[in-house]
């Protein structure tokens, strides 16, 4: 049973912080490994595989269609469940088809429910307590990392456990916290939710810096690690190692970034971010030496916590019934490179691999001429500096 102080929004949030990243982080900490290992991986699958693997993300504006018969918390706890069995049964499934399978089966759970956190979060929340709090969450799940990071380290180094069982661990704790979250009475919103794809003109910048954010994730996510193993030889131990690290800094500085990002507000947070990641993506393209590599995936990590200001950005200009669909779209937005960029650049990969890096600086500074244009005071009608569509507050009628 879950003690009543813990049974609020805020509560549910927290909890549903730590399922997914305790899946995650043997899914991801060992895909490398695994894939190379029991499959003979190249960088041409694993760049299949990763495109599929968004796939759902593209999708995820089909959420809004979900949500006319279950609720969105409801539809949370089912795809939290979903994860959990995908993650469970990887290891069971050492193929290039079968890793192609259970990751879709898992990135359906992992998306879906990303994009109804997304959502309930910014209905939950107020503006004021937003940035702070998604940065708490940030931490949390960063926390939880941690400790199934350094179990990962642990169970491998020194149990030398099978990398099948470390899937059924991780995955079936989050099958288990899913069943807490069924537990959770139902919460309100403060504004009624329109259950239709909404599209408006208006948000062209969230859009936009939306699409190069996803873009430029999925270079780092899929071939920053696939260089540390490929390049450098890092051990599946290795990685989890990288991984721990990466979120001790996001543990101790999640949500005071978050606070400071209320403070100097979101266009001077996503100039400094994307400056910075110009920096490493240029770095990660000509590095030699395996230690300033992990260095370099250490400052990349600790700049994403930065993108909480995208969100925090939408939730100032938008119409608050918007929230539930715009979430969908958003998500469907930010896959839509990240379905075709791992595959595209996979092949890439084979001729170059400083391209593939360049590319992602290329996004980088792309993101940072859009976050120019983010106003200092962003609010409804205050949507950007330049580019305004129409005269006013656009809604529905």
């Amino acid at each position: 049973m879950i003690a009543k102080r813990w049974l609020t929004p805020t509560g549910f949030l927290v909890l549903a912080s730590v399922a997914m990243p305790l899946g995650f982080a043997a899914w991801q900490a060992l895909l490398n490994n695994f894939a190379i290992e029991m499959a003979a991986f190249t960088g041409r699958e694993m760049g299949i595989l990763q495109s599929l693997r968004e796939v759902p993300g593209f999708l995820a504006f089909t959420a809004v269609f979900v949500i006319l018969v279950l609720r969105e918390q409801t539809f949370a706890v089912l795809s939290v469940a979903v994860f959990g069995v995908g993650v469970a049964i990887t290891g069971y499934f050492p193929t290039e088809y079968g890793l192609y399978f259970t990751a879709l089966l898992m990135s359906v759970g992992f998306h879906y429910f990303e994009t109804i956190r997304q959502s309930l979060s910014l209905q939950w929340l107020s503006k004021e307590e937003t940035p702070r709090i998604l940065g708490r969450l940030m931490a949390v799940g960063s926390a939880t990392s941690l400790v199934g990071f350094g179990a990962i380290f642990l169970v491998l180094e020194v149990f030398s456990l099978e990398y099948k069982w470390i899937y059924v661990f991780a995955g079936g704790a989050a099958v288990v916290i899913a069943v807490l979250l069924a537990q959770y009475p139902q919460f309100e919103s403060k504004t009624p939710q329109r259950k239709e794809i909404v599209l408006r003109p208006r948000y062209w910048l969230y859009y936009s810096l939306t699409f190069f954010s996803g873009a430029r994730r999925q270079i780092f996510v899929v071939f920053a690690g696939f260089l540390m193993v490929e390049k450098f030889g890092y051990s599946a131990a290795n990685i989890a190692l990288l991984f721990l690290v990466n979120h001790v800094f996001n543990v101790l500085f999640a949500e005071r970034i978050g606070a400071w990002i209320g403070r100097i507000g979101e266009r001077h947070a996503l100039t400094l971010e994307y400056c910075g990641l110009i920096g490493v993506f240029i770095a990660y393209a000509f590095v030699e030496n395996g230690m300033i590599a992990a260095g370099l995936y250490i400052i990349d990590h600790l700049f994403f916590a930065m993108a909480i200001a995208i969100k925090t950005y939408f939730q100032k200009i938008a119409d608050p019934a918007d929230i539930a669909s715009t979430a969908g779209v958003s998500f469907t937005i930010n896959h839509i490179a990240a379905v075709v960029i791992p595959a595209v650049l996979g092949f890439v990969w084979l001729q170059s691999r400083p391209a593939v890096f360049l590319i992602g600086a290329a996004f980088a500074f792309c993101s940072l001429l859009l976050a120019r244009n983010v106003p200092q005071r962003p609010d409804e009608g205050n949507e950007v500096v330049l580019g305004r569509v129409g005269g006013g507050v656009q809604r529905a009628a």
